[in-house]
């Protein structure tokens, strides 16, 4: 079944995260024909994190990127050929099949070459405008017998490393060119039988289903001579014959690999390159789980993509340009997502996206599983600081009242525990701070920046200096036209927005004057109802 990745924004916040674990849970039940997976696009905070241990919950899987990849494409049911395989009948199986190419796997089921089309075309090219030979094919009596489908009646199994001949002359025809070490087919003169084997070669293949006397087969014997019958006749014995030559004296022995995580743009200028128009995919002990061929790049299906809490491109998993987007879950303004075809978007104005993914839960008669609803919680009071934010809606009261209910909990304590103790504000770097939580917003002169560290108290009160001057640092770095970090206060609803770049367009959005880069904004603590829009009014 087809993965659909469920994710949030980058520098993910607990609704961020608690969505997608929600969402995908939700939708898992509802579609069972695909399978819905939560990720997230960054490290977790540490209120998240504790919310997830207090639930029970698995931390999303980290997805760096949502670009097709050779193991989206690749070719997972495909015929490789042993290196001791005939040629034929690893010519047989690519004539049936249309196989343009075939990967070759020694012993161990390690790949080793790949058997290709050309290959095989130069191979009877060479052999129409010259004696047929094995010296660059070494091959096993055992094989050739197959191959004519006759029987070896004298010999060991050994290999033949000579020229291929058929004797059609008369005896003493001294400029034959026969040899010790070659392989003759040979009919029904005992003469021209014997004298084969005198002369040394290492396989005499008797055609016509012809049964030799006692006493060649005693001098054969003797003079250490494999003997083949074969009920074929002289040519087609000839033909197959080094047809019965392995993989090996055949194969390209410097195939193109790639691994199944590798980038389709990034290998598929070399597989077009390559004059068999393919590659291996190969794991790191070198066995092939896969083939990518041309065909394979023509087209390809994207990957699916279920997008929560965002509808930004730049706050988004890196490659969504092209990703196939199935659904668009959001609380926030519609952003600069672009979708190739039509696709389900919500953009409820609640506080919390959490808030519409319970409500869902709920219109389909469906309960969350407890840890689910957990995360659903601390989504839910977080974004809305619990409930005291501006952008709290009725509805977010009425999914807190349901969800406190059904895990028999006090919301507004367990919300004052989550944000106490999943704060480590005052011992973090500046570094972790101005990333934590960051969104970016384009405007017509450039991308803004806005990041929000939400405390329980004035904890950042005496390091307001520092992470003002990292974060002009981090400016400069960027090339934002105005970066911004809202610290936050959640218990006396009152935040402090340092600000870096455009700082008049920041005292113009709020009708006050910064001081030394910090605007202070008194009963503000909503990111996205109080400081993003007149930001993005400003330029």
């Amino acid at each position: 079944m087809p993965n659909i990745a469920v994710t949030g924004h980058r520098n993910p916040d607990t609704d961020s995260i608690a969505a997608a674990i929600g969402y995908a849970e939700l939708r898992g039940r509802l579609d069972p024909e695909n399978t819905y997976v939560p990720v997230r696009l960054g490290d977790i905070n540490s209120q998240t994190r504790w919310v997830l241990d207090r639930a029970g919950a698995a931390e999303p899987m980290f997805l760096p990127h949502i670009m097709l990849r050779v193991r989206d494409v690749m070719q997972q049911d495909f015929y490789a050929a042993g290196i001791d395989d005939p040629v034929r009948e690893v010519g047989l199986t690519m004539a049936q099949d249309k196989l343009d190419v075939v990967p070759i796997v020694d012993h161990d089921g390690k790949l080793v070459g790949v058997m290709t089309e050309r290959a095989l075309a130069r191979r009877y090219i060479r052999e129409s405008r010259e004696a047929s030979t094995l010296v660059d094919a070494p091959t096993r009596v055992s094989a050739i017998a197959a191959a004519v489908s006759g029987e070896q009646v004298v010999g060991d199994d050994v290999s033949v490393a000579g020229r291929v001949w058929v004797f059609a002359m008369a005896t003493d025809f001294l400029e034959s060119g026969i040899g010790e070490g070659d392989a003759v087919i040979i009919g029904n003169r005992e003469d021209a039988q014997a004298r084969m084997i005198e002369r040394g070669v290492a396989l005499m293949l008797i055609s016509n289903g012809i049964a030799p006397s006692d006493e060649i087969l005693k001098l054969a014997r003797e003079h250490g001579t494999a003997v083949v019958l074969s009920p074929l006749d002289s040519y087609v014995c000839g033909r197959m014959t080094t047809l019965a030559a392995p993989c090996s004296a055949l194969m390209d022995t410097d195939p193109v690999t790639v691994r199944g995580n590798d980038l389709l743009e990034d290998v598929t200028d070399t597989i077009k390159d390559v004059s068999y128009r393919a590659a291996v995919a190969v794991d790191r002990s070198g066995h092939p789980i896969g083939l990518v061929t041309r065909t394979d790049l023509v087209n390809p299906k994207p990957r699916d993509v279920l997008l929560v809490d965002h509808a930004e491109q730049g706050q988004s998993v890196p490659g969504i340009e092209q990703a196939h987007i199935v659904e668009i879950l959001d609380h926030h303004h519609i952003g600069s997502i672009e979708t190739r075809v039509p696709v389900r978007a919500t953009f409820d104005p609640v506080g919390s996206t959490s808030t519409l993914v319970i409500e869902r839960f709920r219109q389909a008669g469906e309960d969350p599983t407890k840890p689910t609803a957990t995360v659903l919680l601390g989504a839910i009071l977080s974004d809305t600081v619990i409930l005291n934010s501006p952008t709290t809606t009725d509805r977010d009261h009425v999914a807190v009242r349901y969800l406190a209910e059904f895990l028999s909990l006090n919301a507004e304590e367990w919300g004052r525990e989550m944000f106490e103790s999943g704060s480590d504000a005052a011992d973090a770097s500046v570094e972790s701070l101005l990333g934590r939580d960051s969104k970016e917003y384009e405007t017509a002169e450039g991308p803004l920046c806005i990041a929000q560290v939400e405390t329980a108290g004035k904890v950042l009160s005496d390091r307001l200096g520092e992470l003002r001057d990292a974060l002009q640092a981090q400016h400069d770095k960027n090339g934002h036209v105005l970066s911004a970090l809202m610290v936050t206060d959640i218990l006396e609803k009152h935040t402090q927005l340092l600000v870096a770049g455009d700082v008049a367009a920041a005292e113009r959005a709020f009708e006050t004057q910064a001081e030394n880069g910090i605007l202070d904004l008194p009963g503000v603590m909503s990111r996205k109802k109080q400081v993003a829009p007149p930001l993005l009014g400003a330029f």
